[in-house]
Formats: structure tokens, C-alpha cells, sequence
């Protein structure tokens, strides 16, 4: 997958961007603030429907416009040209893929797959478990074709049996619902730990390049109950009466959680800072690489502000383990990193400053 053009209208800093990538590693230097996080923003919003720093509609519109819009055009593995839009004012949108109406952003966000490492990744381990569902299911999304209708047909499920609750029905009403969740969670669950299977042996190596001190590296899956011990049909009934009394449902894959653990941190012994950070970028690496082999090219890769979260050493080989792959990658920077020089010279340069972005 390369990408060969963006362009972004109404984004924070940016009032009017062309950006049109090399393949290989482009690098963009910028100031805090220059607008060069906000470049990648722009693609993460085509390829998540959202940002890394949240919502649209929590200051990603530029002050005073009524819209932000992104524009892409790239040539996928199959080599066919693509292109797609997005118009967002924050509460309502409208976008277009390869010239048609796109019908949700979820058709959309399936066609451009992108992958980003920036300073809050490390909240990929040491934050809730939102971050890590949402690392799986972006996976699932693109290689599994049966995850989208499963994960909707649980979505539903779980709106309709958590308004039911919220009126304090007679115990037998949750019985539907309760048989709705219960078939698309097994399913969801399966779904999920298969890929988790999968992934497993990618992020051991990867993560041996990054932390060999601390062993091998192990993923566990944490399904949101008791799944070894009970059926989650069981499970929501066991716990209906809890669920009454809170509300909502208490059990089940929109609990789910999973885990890095290495072998050589005995009883699950913390994690420092830079070892989250660096197996956040382990598992991120670990997931494009996965992508490839299922899908036989590799996302677009953004790495923002990355020399300011890790040293030259890990540094150097995070970039040498992208680029040895042939992706596309996007990294800014303050300044160009030092090590970029010889076989890791950026294949394109590009300098932001005040939200005007210029060849560097």
C-alpha cells in the first residue's frame, strides 16, 4: 500500500495541506505545534474514523471553519488506484470512496489501512482496557471478513439487553437478549483469541529485538468472564441479578482485555516506563507484520515524534525493521534524527511551520 497523496482542509493548524509522499520513509520536522502531529491525525482519521487524541468533535475542526476535510489518494497491493474523502464537522458526515457515496465509515476506514506509534501508544499497556480491544478488533477488521457482522450483531445486542436493564424489567424479559449476546459473543470471542493465537509467535520475535533481556514474550486473552469455567450464556445468568442492580452488563468480550508477559519478569513484575513504550511499539510492529502476511502488503506506517520516545539504539532498529519490509513510512520529528543518514536516508523530506507544509 502507498500512499501518494493527502490533502487536508480545516484540521487544527492546518487550513490548506498537500502532502505527496515518496515511497519508502518520508520525514516532516516541525516545531511543537507546526502542525506535523496533525498530519498524521488526518490519516489516522481516514483509516480509524477517529484521531489518537480523540473524538472529531473534540477540537479537530480548525477555529472558526464549520468542517474539516481529508482527501486520499494511494495505490494498493493489487497495484489498482484508489482514492477516498472525508468531510466532517463534528457531529455529522459525509464521505466518498473511489467516486461513490461511502455508505458508513466503516467501509471507508476498511480500505486505507494504517498503523501509527506516537507518545500516548504507551496507554496501548499501561492504560484501560479500551486501547487493547480496540488494537485487536482494527486487525480483525482488516483480515477476518466474518468479524464486522459478528461485532455489530454483539454491539446491538449489548445496546438493546443494557436500555433493558436501565428500566428494571422481570428477570425472564433479559432471556432474548441474553441468548443474542451469548451467540455472538462465543463468536466474537473465538474471533479474537484465534487472532491473538496468531499473533503471538509475530510479537515474540519482534519483541526479542526491542527487549531481549526480558525473555520471551507471551500474549494472554482475558474474554471478559470466566470462559474456561463457564459458557457465556451461563455467565449472564449467573449474573443477571448483579446486572439489575447495576444497570448493565457485567460480563462479556466488551469487558475483554488482553496481556504482554515475558518470561523473564517473574510474577508479573511492572513493567518500567521504556519497557511500555517499547513493547507497545513491539506490538504495533508485531501487527503490521501480521497484516502483511495475511494481506501481502504492509499498512502505511506513521511513527510520530518517535526519536523523542526512544533512544538512538531502538531508534535506529525500529526504523531498519520498517523499512527492511518495504512499507511507507511517515515520521516526524523536531529535527531529522542524526542516525538518518546512509541506508536510512529519508527518501523525501517535508518541513511544517505554522501549518504550511513545504518540501524540507
Amino acid at each position: 500500500m502507498r500512499l501518494t497523496r493527502l490533502d487536508v482542509q480545516d484540521l487544527r493548524c492546518l487550513a490548506a495541506v498537500r502532502f505527496e509522499p515518496s515511497p519508502g520513509l518520508n520525514l516532516v520536522t516541525g516545531g511543537n505545534g507546526a502542525g506535523k502531529t496533525s498530519l498524521v491525525e488526518a490519516l489516522h482519521l481516514l483509516g480509524y474514523g477517529r484521531s489518537f487524541r480523540g473524538r472529531v468533535r473534540d477540537g479537530l475542526v480548525r477555529s472558526g471553519q464549520p468542517a474539516l476535510s481529508v482527501y486520499a489518494e494511494w495505490v494498493d497491493g493489487q497495484g489498482r488506484s484508489r482514492r477516498a474523502g472525508l468531510r466532517h464537522t463534528g457531529s455529522e458526515w459525509e464521505a466518498r470512496l473511489d467516486g461513490a457515496p461511502a455508505p458508513s465509515l466503516t467501509e471507508l476506514c476498511a480500505e486505507l489501512a494504517v498503523v501509527s506509534f506516537e507518545p500516548g501508544s504507551h496507554e496501548l499497556i499501561a492504560g484501560g482496557a479500551e486501547h487493547r480491544r480496540r488494537f485487536l478488533d482494527w486487525a480483525l477488521f482488516h483480515v477476518e471478513p466474518a468479524f464486522l457482522p459478528v461485532w455489530r450483531h454483539y454491539a446491538r445486542a449489548l445496546k438493546q439487553r443494557n436500555a433493558l436493564l436501565k428500566r428494571g424489567p422481570a428477570p425472564s424479559a433479559l432471556a432474548p437478549w441474553d441468548q443474542e449476546l451469548a451467540e455472538a459473543g462465543e463468536r466474537l470471542t473465538g474471533l479474537r483469541a484465534d487472532y491473538l493465537d496468531r499473533l503471538e509467535p509475530v510479537l515474540s520475535a519482534t519483541a526479542a529485538e526491542f527487549l531481549p533481556e526480558l525473555g520471551a514474550a507471551g500474549l494472554a486473552y482475558l474474554p471478559g468472564w470466566r470462559r474456561a469455567e463457564t459458557p457465556l450464556a451461563d455467565a449472564l445468568l449467573i449474573a443477571r441479578d448483579r446486572d439489575l442492580a447495576l444497570g448493565y452488563t457485567s460480563v462479556g468480550p466488551h469487558r475483554a482485555d488482553w496481556r504482554a508477559d515475558y518470561t523473564g519478569l517473574p510474577g508479573r513484575e511492572a513493567l518500567s516506563r521504556g519497557q511500555e513504550k517499547l513493547t507497545a511499539l513491539a506490538c504495533v510492529l508485531a501487527q503490521a507484520r501480521a497484516f502483511a502476511a495475511d494481506r501481502g502488503e504492509w499498512p502505511l506506517v506513521c511513527l510520530d515524534d518517535l526519536a523523542s520516545e526512544l533512544d538512538q539504539k531502538h531508534l535506529r532498529h525500529a526504523l531498519e525493521a520498517v523499512l527492511a519490509s518495504g512499507a511507507q513510512v511517515l515520521l516526524t520529528a523536531t529535527e531529522a534524527p542524526a542516525i538518518l543518514a546512509g541506508a536510512l536516508a529519508p527518501a523525501a523530506v517535508f518541513h511544517v511551520e505554522r501549518g504550511v507544509l513545504r518540501p524540507g
